[in-house]
């Protein structure tokens, strides 16, 4: 039985899968499991997968007919793995070659049922930034909650926001089992599913050493325009809901429902101004008005003015809470050329 199982979802990533597999192989930690889930692809990386797993026994391949998305994906590898720990990968992404044995290694000198990692931000331009989880150090249950679940609770404005990145942390397989937790949904599913993970957690050790490499790729469905956004967002608020009911979360973010709309009102904002949203301007105008005039966001605008977002955020921010919708679209329309 490995220790670690590594959960890779696959689809369509013929270009990125080899480079991703290898970042695995080459780990100094030899202890792991690698889980390809085949989503249905049909670029050939159902092949490329197979190719891989008849090169490393350690290799294992889930095909699944039909594309179902990235949840499904992950459930399937954490219904399979093996592994007394996991750890998630993206496929367009890598792994530093230490990353496995440095976490290995600080979970065995802490006794933490958890590690997480800083990591490296890596853009088109060749450019790199690092991104801080948490300083260095161990966590308790306490220390758990105030520093990441209370700020993926209702901390989702102020800059830096912090991120819900599932690929940055070594989970216990067995609070996953015990308290059940899986994904659901194309969106936002990694935030919730560390929120209920966090609530079950009793220590976290955090290393400053940034062991993931993370490619911000402009394809990626974080950049393209959803048409269902809205319905996607209404799933997620329902569950956060649920959520923060069941672990009796809302005494410490009294708000966290106007501010979590307020950042999901942003990224609808920006859904309906994208490129590749095919509808005319003076539409999507339309449709960025009515998104403000739901019960929900209606409330947020009304009760919460953030600050301290990013500059072009909070210029999104004021000219909304200003109804100056027109003066929006054209700054979108701007920037879309550009």
């Amino acid at each position: 039985m490995p220790s670690i199982s590594v959960i890779v979802p696959v689809y369509q990533a013929k270009t990125y899968l080899e480079n991703c597999v290898e970042s695995v192989r080459n780990q100094t930690f030899a202890d792991w499991e690698l889980l390809l889930v085949d989503d249905g692809c049909t670029d050939g990386s159902s092949e490329l997968c197979d190719a891989c797993a008849a090169k490393d026994d350690r290799i294992r391949v889930f095909h699944k007919k039909k594309n179902a998305g990235v949840s499904e994906a992950r459930n399937l590898g954490l219904n399979e793995a093996r592994g007394d720990y996991i750890a998630f990968l993206d496929v367009d992404d890598r792994f530093e070659c230490r990353a496995l044995e440095t976490m290995w290694s600080l979970r065995e000198q802490t006794g933490a049922d958890t590690v997480g990692c800083w990591h490296l931000n890596l853009y088109a331009d060749g450019s790199k930034t690092i991104e801080p989880l948490l300083p260095a150090g161990i966590y308790d249950k306490q220390g758990i909650r105030e520093g990441i679940v209370y700020p993926l609770l209702g901390d989702r404005l102020t800059a830096p926001v912090f991120n819900g990145f599932i690929w940055r942390y070594l989970f216990s397989a067995r609070i996953i089992r015990s308290a059940r937790i899986t994904f659901e949904g194309a969106y936002l599913e990694d935030e919730l599913f560390l929120m209920e993970y966090f609530c079950h957690a009793e220590t976290l050790a955090v290393t400053d050493q940034p062991l993931y490499r993370y490619f911000l790729n402009p394809s990626s469905a974080t950049h393209r325009y959803m048409k269902d956004y809205m319905k996607v967002f209404g799933r997620f608020m329902e569950r956060k809901a649920e959520l923060v009911a069941r672990h009796k979360l809302a005494e410490a973010r009294p708000q966290w429902r106007e501010y979590s709309n307020w950042a999901g009102l942003l990224i609808a904002i920006g859904n309906e101004y994208a490129a590749s949203n095919p509808l005319h301007p003076r539409k999507k105008q339309k449709a960025v008005e009515e998104i403000c005039a739901r019960p929900e966001m209606a409330k947020a605008i009304a009760e919460v003015a953030p600050v301290g977002l990013s500059p072009n955020k909070q210029m999104v921010a004021n000219l909304v809470r200003k109804k100056r919708f027109f003066i929006l679209t054209q700054m979108y329309r701007l920037k879309n050329r550009i």
